[in-house]
């Protein structure tokens, strides 16, 4: 896997439509994650992380658990001023506004496919589904 940069790109789900995604790779990016906003359009992929928190949050989000290829391990919905539980192998977190990871098909067991724009020297990566997996 290539190394990671904060960016913008395309989050879909086997059968469902792709989704605009903001990634979160700095430490500054992470660290601010979705605090002081009233929403989130699409989604965000926080990378290499397996915990989260709302402490400071505006509102209820979902948060899907991703391992290193992409399957979603878990899937919950976090009321601000939550600590998410740890992960173990838990390697990059989705976020969404609350009720929209369930509306997008995002569940346990599901593989997305997180599609990077932007020039791939700079860290785009293409990660997803492997043919025959």
């Amino acid at each position: 896997m290539g190394k990671w940069a904060d960016g913008a790109g395309t989050l879909t789900v086997p059968g469902g439509a792709a989704v605009p995604l903001e990634v979160a790779a700095s430490y500054r990016a992470r660290r601010r994650g979705l605090l002081g906003r009233d929403g989130v359009a699409g989604a965000l992929l926080i990378v290499r992380t397996n915990s989260v928190h709302t402490f400071g949050m505006r509102f209820a989000i979902d948060v899907a658990y991703l391992d290193r290829s992409f399957r979603v391990l878990s899937v919950v919905t976090m009321r601000p001023g939550r600590l998410g539980m740890v992960r173990p192998r838990g390697r990059h977190v989705l976020e969404a506004e609350a009720g929209a990871l369930a509306g997008w098909g995002v569940r346990a067991g599901v593989r997305v496919r997180v599609d990077l724009t932007g020039d791939p020297g700079r860290g785009g990566l293409t990660e997803g589904p492997t043919p025959g997996a």
